[in-house]
């Protein structure tokens, strides 16, 4: 059997909590797995466990003071941030999440999570109610839009007695997680996938000055494309007029009409993935005026309107350059499933992926969303409300998984 983690290069935070006791047993695992480990102990975190029993397993020096004359002449807050392929943050703490949301750079573990282009992993332990409450809940929701990913937390009891959310995941868990994530990447090296996403909306223009189109931001397909670049997919993003930054290591084309995205759609071909997030109106003025429409003095003004060219419906029956896999999304008012399932047939996609828009906290423009995924068996994935971070990373990891 394939060892994904072999060679892998792991930065594991160590925070202040009674959890912390795991973090050794962690990284025996994580040793026996052939990986390579360095480890930044916390304040918080020697309070539970001394340098010397994690230098002992990881037979490696334990970095704890930013300030340190001896090393940080060789900038170890950026060099370890450019070291890993992973950081691992574990147990991440109330008090450590609270500081990676806010931006603070005022010790070593927070100092490289601040310089870091890699990929941050928090396992959070800490009491129920520290768990539960708003301020704790509102941080990580930032730093999931942040792209950091999250592996529990747990629900049992507590070292305090009580009992709930909040618990550590085992070291056995957090070592089967990672090998989920270094595995995907592993395929998408392999394979050398790439893709296409569509996304934000379309503006159909009536005159120069006037045009119609939707509320869709943009945000969950540029999460989307941002997440399957993560994951090492050449990705293409095909983007309507939005507000948003385009996501690094993303090719980005920016259009303005539906006739204008299909045709960079048809450029893009061949690929191997399509997700089709974009909003894209179903209809476009039959004549353009070149001039501004002047307003008559009778009450109402007649716009003949043409179809503009379905995109999904043409990825999925083009034959030819037909992608592997054709992703679409219904943005649905009511009867969300059935509706979205009569898509999922109409235009003969593999998956169809809905989102009940009429609830603004999950609808366009919000940085949340509560997905359905329907495959073409009928068979469905639901994804509660989250990050649209983190709903695109869920997205992206079953996209890999389809590849296995």
């Amino acid at each position: 059997m394939e060892n994904f983690f072999k060679g892998k290069k792991i930065l594991l935070m160590v925070g202040g909590g009674i959890s912390a006791y795991k973090s050794l047993d962690l990284i025996r695992l994580l040793k026996k797995q052939e990986t390579q480990i360095k480890t930044v102990l916390t304040k918080g975190g020697k309070n539970f466990i001394t340098s010397l029993s994690i230098s002992s397993l990881t037979q490696d020096k334990v970095y704890e003071n930013i300030f340190d004359s001896q090393s940080e002449s060789e900038m170890d807050h950026i060099s370890l941030s450019r070291w890993c392929d992973i950081i691992l943050v574990a147990p991440a703490t109330a008090n450590l999440i609270a500081k990676f949301a806010s931006g603070r750079a005022d010790d070593m573990a927070s100092t490289i999570i601040l310089a870091s282009n890699k990929q941050v992993i928090l396992v959070p332990a800490m009491n129920v109610r520290m768990w539960i409450h708003q301020a704790t809940q509102n941080n990580m929701s930032k730093l999931l839009n942040y792209n950091y990913l999250s592996i529990g937390p747990s629900t049992g009891e507590m070292a305090c007695g009580e009992f709930g959310e909040g618990k550590m995941s085992s070291p056995e868990e957090i070592v089967k997680y990672l090998e989920s994530y270094f595995k995907d990447q592993n395929i998408v090296k392999n394979k050398k996938l790439e893709a296409i996403v569509t996304a934000g909306p379309t503006h159909e223009h009536l005159d120069p000055v006037r045009f119609f189109s939707n509320l869709s931001s943009g945000k969950q397909g540029y999460a989307v494309a941002e997440s399957l670049a993560k994951f090492g997919v050449k990705t293409t993003l095909i983007s309507g007029p939005t507000n948003l930054t385009p996501p690094p290591n993303v090719k980005i084309v920016k259009v303005q009409t539906a006739k204008q995205m299909f045709l960079e759609v048809k450029k893009k071909l061949p690929v191997d993935i399509a997700v089709c997030s974009a909003a894209v109106s179903d209809y476009s003025l039959e004549n353009y005026s070149e001039k501004k429409i002047k307003k008559e003095d009778n009450d109402k003004l007649t716009l003949n309107l043409k179809k503009n060219p379905d995109i999904l419906e043409y990825l999925s029956k083009h034959n030819a350059k037909r992608p592997k896999l054709v992703v679409g999304f219904a943005a649905e008012t009511d009867e969300v499933i059935k509706n979205a399932t009569e898509k999922l047939i109409r235009k003969h996609c593999d998956w169809i992926i809905a989102n009940n828009v009429s609830d603004p906290s999950i609808g366009f423009n919000s940085n949340e969303n509560e997905i359905s995924i329907i495959y073409k068996n009928k068979n469905i994935d639901k994804i509660k409300k989250n990050s649209k971070s983190f709903i695109a990373y869920e997205i992206s990891k079953r996209i890999i998984a389809n590849f296995y």
